[in-house]
């Protein structure tokens, strides 16, 4: 698959940032220009309006996701571990879109909210094979879900809300055994 142009993604990591950092409302045409250090034509020429900054955000979450299931997939200590593992907010690609993606769902953007049930249905359907039943699913889901939002509450302050790296992986082991098929 061919890269984008440069300038393509130069403008959607700036409305990328102005709606995590400032809100939807603040990521206008102009703003998101200035942010990218490009003209509004130039804006313009890759995104001929907001809501196609948007789609393109979305596209973009929809491809690091696609990225991430194939790392998941690969994974040697296996997609659950894999999963929990990374549930730790890390600033990375993946993480700036999904923030973004969930200022658009707040904002109201209906794409964006199927987009993110799209995302965890995909996760969902990852892991589904890996533990035992529904319910395990849903332990695994949960607990990604609460480590994510933990960390968001204070990712930069002096005490660490997420566990520990021995602490998490004594937390994958538990959760290992309680979901995996073969623990039963």
């Amino acid at each position: 698959m061919p890269r984008p142009p440069l300038a393509r993604e130069r403008v959607l990591d700036a409305f990328e940032s102005i709606v995590i950092a400032e809100g939807e409302r603040t990521a206008t045409l102009d703003a998101t220009a200035k942010a990218a250090g490009v003209s509004k034509g130039g804006l313009l020429y890759h995104f001929g309006s907001k809501d196609e900054l948007a789609a393109g955000l979305l596209e973009r979450l929809d491809a690091l996701t696609t990225a991430d299931l194939e790392r998941m997939a690969s994974a040697e200590e296996g997609p659950v571990a894999y999963y929990i593992r990374t549930s730790v907010m890390e600033d990375d690609a993946l993480d700036r879109a999904l923030i973004a993606a969930s200022r658009l769902a707040q904002g109201g953007s209906a794409a964006a909210a199927e987009m993110l049930r799209h995302v965890r249905r995909r996760w969902e359907d990852a892991i589904r094979p890996h533990v035992r039943d529904a319910a395990g699913l849903d332990l695994v889901m949960l607990l990604s879900d609460g480590l994510y939002f933990n960390n968001s509450l204070d990712v930069h302050g002096p005490e660490r809300l997420v566990p520990r790296r021995e602490e998490l992986a004594d937390l994958i082991a538990l959760v290992l055994r309680s979901t995996t098929p073969d623990s039963a």
